[in-house]
């Protein structure tokens, strides 16, 4: 039976598409038939960072409404086998998601695909809370900030009341850590949080940590998921994250800073 994992957090701009993007990515790579859905309807990312945006012709939207079937919106990706992108519709309100359409969406696409990834929007808005109602299993993306972590918990309670295994008394949502845009030597000084702070303030099971990279946004306006560019920080970590997702027991880098040699502690470099 297909899993069904939903990229949330509660506040925009943490790295969710960015996440969304690399995570279904290297599903496919290690050889799962994976679908990932962008549900922002009307503020659709997520074709651009795969870079497939000057092949969309229909989208999620239209396959709701019966305007097209699945198979004209799915759109193959070029670089890796197995991977499928259904992009949202960007002239449609948000209201075109009808909890039927969407279900009657994923459960075609649970007959051929092992992993659909949906791409949430941020916070509590009709397209968040269609993709956390289907959900099996959950990203939680998190900046290391305060206010991020903040509605990040809220989404957490979310899950635990609002999705379809918590309305039908199913086993609840299983929920992951990925906290993004971490630098661990502002961590030590105090400027954000510590990955401690936030398992502590979130309580749920650290899934990948994902170090500040300029490789991020360089991927992202090349339209590549940043998992491909292997020689990035950002990139070996989102590989490193879907291995613990399939179960490898990898231990957790880019969590601490570099340290500094004899002549930059003699001479007081950073």
């Amino acid at each position: 039976m297909a899993t069904v994992i939903v990229v949330t957090s509660g506040k925009g701009g943490v790295g969710k598409t960015t996440t969304s993007a690399s995570f279904a990515t290297g599903l496919a790579q290690r050889g799962y038939r994976t679908a990932v859905i962008d549900f922002d309807v009307g503020l659709r990312n997520l074709d651009l960072i795969m870079g497939c945006e000057r092949r969309v012709v229909y989208d999620f939207v239209n396959v709701i409404n019966n305007e097209a079937n699945l198979n004209q919106a799915l759109i193959r990706d070029k670089r890796v086998e197995n991977l499928y992108i259904l992009p949202a519709s960007q002239t449609r309100d948000k209201e075109a998601l009808t909890k039927e359409g969407v279900e009657r969406v994923l459960n075609e696409l649970k007959q051929t695909f092992e992993y659909v990834v949906c791409d949430s929007p941020a916070g509590i808005e009709r397209g968040a809370l269609m993709a956390l109602y289907f959900a099996d299993e959950a990203l939680v993306v998190t900046n290391p900030e305060v206010s991020s972590v903040r509605d990040s918990d809220r989404i957490l309670g979310i899950l635990a009341s609002r999705s379809r295994r918590a309305e039908q008394g199913e086993s609840p949502v299983k929920e992951h850590l990925v906290l993004t845009r971490y630098a661990p030597e502002r961590a030590n000084r105090g400027d954000m949080l510590t990955v401690q702070d936030v398992l502590e303030i979130l309580g749920i099971p650290l899934l990948g940590v994902i170090p500040e990279s300029p490789a991020v946004l360089q991927s992202s306006n090349a339209g590549v998921p940043v998992i491909l560019e292997g020689g990035s920080d950002a990139g070996a970590a989102y590989g490193d994250l879907v291995d613990r997702f399939l179960g490898k027991d990898l231990p957790h880098r880019f969590m601490e800073g570099q340290k500094k040699g004899f002549l930059q502690r003699l001479f007081g470099g950073s």
